[in-house]
C-alpha cells in the first residue's frame, strides 16, 4: 500500500502530520548519507573546504550527522531549539577557526548542509497534498534551527578568534621581552612562538624601532588614535617577513619593536627596502613614522646589542620621520653622523669656507671630490660620472687645491675633505634633507637614510 493510500482515510491534519512523521522517519534513517551529501557539496561550492585534508572533512561530516541528528530530534518532538541540543558547536568552531576557515566560509558551509537537508525534504515529501502540505510545515522550524545554530557558531567562532589573537599578542610580548634581556627560550610556548616567527639560534636578523611623529590624523577610531595608528603600523610591519616567516612585532608603550629574520644569504638591503615601502604606504594613511634598523645579528643572543644599536640610529632620522638603517650605513658615515662639535672645530678653515660657498653656489666642488674618490682617484671616470669633460675636472681640482692646500691626489688631503664633507652635510642646524646627505653611499648613488620627501 502506497504512503498516500494508507492516510485517505484520515482526517486533513491527520494526513499531514503522519506524511511529517514518514518524512523525518526516512530521514533520521538516511543520516549518513544524507550528511555525505552535505559534505561533497560544501566541497563543490566553497574552496575553503575544497582545500581541506580527509581529517578535516571527516571531521566536518561528524558534525553535520550532529546536526541533522538533533534538528530532526526537535522535528521530530516539535519544540524549540535550545542551546544545550547544539552544545557541539563551540569546539567545532574553534576547530575551523584554528584551520584558518574565514568566518564567512564558515556560515556558508551552515547555509549548505541546511540547503541538503531542505532538498531531501521536498523530495520525499512526494506529490499528495498532505506530503506537500508537510514539507511546508517543516519549513519554518527548519530555518529557525538554522538561525539559532548559525548565530551559536558564529560567536564561538569569533570568541576563539578574540581568545587566539589575545593569546598571540600575549606570547609575541612575552617573547620579545626575554629576548631583550637576553634570553633564548628553549621550550614552551615562548619556545613555539619563537620556531613560528623563524627566531632559531645564529639565524641572521635585525631588529626594528619605529615610533610615532606628528599627528596620526588618518587614524580616527577608538579612544586614543596613537595607540590605533601603532598597532596598525606594527601589524604592516609583520608583514615583510622574508623566508616564509611573519615578523615578530610587538606595540611596546610609545614604541614598535620588531625582529625581521634573513634567509640564507638574504640581503639585509631588500628588506630595507621592504620597510621603506611600509613606510611610506603607511604615510600615505595619515601614520608616519621614525625607523631604526640596526645592523645584522647573529642569532637571538645578539638582540639587545642590536636593540640598542636600532635606538641610537633614530636619532639620525629628521622631525618629519623616515627611515636610519644601519646595514646600509658605511662607519665612515656613521662616525660622522655623530660627530660632536670638537670634531667640526678640527676641520681647517680654508676647507670650511670652500664648502659653505660651495654648497650656497650649487655643490659642484663637493660633487667632484665625492666623484674622484668614488671612482678611485682615476680623473677621467671621475668626469664620466660627473657627465663634464675632463679638462673640467681638472679645472675644479685645482680650484679646490688652490683654496684650501689639499690635493684631491694625496690619499690623506682627500680624506680630510671627505671628513669636512660629511661633517657638514651632518649639521643639525641643516635641513631633514640635508642631513639625509651624510648617509648616502655614492658608489652605489643611494640615500641609506631617506625621509619621505626625498626622491628614491
Amino acid at each position: 500500500m502506497s504512503s498516500g493510500s494508507s492516510t485517505e482515510t484520515l482526517t486533513g491534519a491527520e494526513a499531514v502530520r503522519a506524511q511529517r512523521a514518514r518524512i523525518l522517519s526516512e530521514l533520521l534513517g538516511d543520516l549518513q548519507s544524507l550528511a555525505a551529501a552535505a559534505v561533497a557539496t560544501m566541497r563543490d561550492e566553497i574552496p575553503a573546504y575544497a582545500a581541506q585534508g580527509p581529517d578535516f572533512h571527516a571531521d566536518v561530516r561528524d558534525q553535520v550527522v550532529k546536526h541533522y541528528r538533533a534538528k530532526l530530534a526537535v522535528l521530530l518532538e516539535e519544540r524549540t531549539v535550545t542551546f544545550e541540543d547544539i552544545a557541539f558547536t563551540r569546539r567545532a568552531a574553534m576547530r575551523r577557526a584554528r584551520a584558518g576557515v574565514a568566518l564567512a566560509d564558515y556560515i556558508n558551509a551552515f547555509r549548505v548542509g541546511q540547503q541538503v537537508f531542505w532538498q531531501s525534504v521536498v523530495d520525499r515529501a512526494g506529490h499528495t497534498p498532505a506530503g506537500r502540505e508537510a514539507a511546508l510545515s517543516l519549513a519554518s522550524p527548519l530555518m529557525r534551527y538554522c538561525d539559532f545554530a548559525s548565530t551559536h557558531a558564529a560567536n564561538a567562532y569569533m570568541e576563539f578568534q578574540q581568545y587566539a589573537a589575545a593569546e598571540a599578542v600575549r606570547e609575541s610580548r612575552d617573547l620579545l621581552e626575554t629576548l631583550l634581556v637576553g634570553g633564548v627560550p628553549t621550550r614552551g610556548r615562548e619556545l613555539a612562538a619563537a620556531q613560528a616567527h623563524g627566531l632559531a639560534a645564529h639565524t641572521p636578523l635585525l631588529v626594528v624601532i619605529a615610533v610615532l611623529v606628528g599627528s596620526p590624523s588618518a587614524v580616527t577610531t577608538g579612544p586614543d588614535r596613537g595607540a590605533d595608528a601603532r598597532h596598525a603600523a606594527c601589524a604592516a610591519i609583520a608583514r615583510t617577513g622574508g623566508n616564509g616567516t611573519r615578523t615578530l612585532s610587538v606595540v611596546r608603550q610609545s614604541e614598535i619593536v620588531a625582529i625581521p629574520v634573513l634567509g640564507p644569504g638574504a640581503d639585509p638591503g631588500g628588506l630595507c627596502d621592504r620597510l621603506q615601502e611600509v613606510l611610506e604606504s603607511l604615510a600615505a594613511e595619515g601614520i608616519r613614522l621614525a625607523m631604526g634598523i640596526s645592523t645584522v645579528a647573529a642569532g637571538p643572543a645578539q638582540i639587545p646589542q642590536a636593540y640598542q644599536e636600532a635606538r641610537a640610529v633614530l636619532d639620525f632620522v629628521p622631525e618629519e620621520g623616515g627611515v636610519a638603517a644601519l646595514p646600509r650605513i658605511t662607519p665612515f658615515q656613521y662616525l660622522a653622523l655623530k660627530a660632536d662639535d670638537t670634531a667640526r672645530h678640527l676641520v681647517d678653515p680654508r676647507i670650511t669656507a670652500l664648502l659653505s660657498e660651495d654648497r650656497a653656489r650649487g655643490g659642484v666642488l663637493t660633487a667632484t671630490i665625492r666623484a674622484f674618490a668614488a671612482a678611485d682617484l682615476n680623473l677621467r671616470a671621475a668626469a664620466e660620472r660627473l657627465q663634464i669633460h675632463p679638462n673640467t675636472a681638472q679645472y675644479r681640482m685645482r680650484r679646490i687645491q688652490e683654496r684650501t692646500g689639499r690635493s684631491l691626489r694625496s690619499i690623506n688631503d682627500l680624506v680630510d675633505l671627505l671628513v669636512a664633507i660629511a661633517l657638514q652635510d651632518s649639521l643639525p642646524t641643516n635641513s631633514g634633507r640635508e642631513r639625509l646627505a651624510t648617509a648616502t653611499n655614492e658608489g652605489r648613488g643611494r640615500a641609506d637614510v631617506r625621509s619621505f620627501h626625498e626622491p628614491r
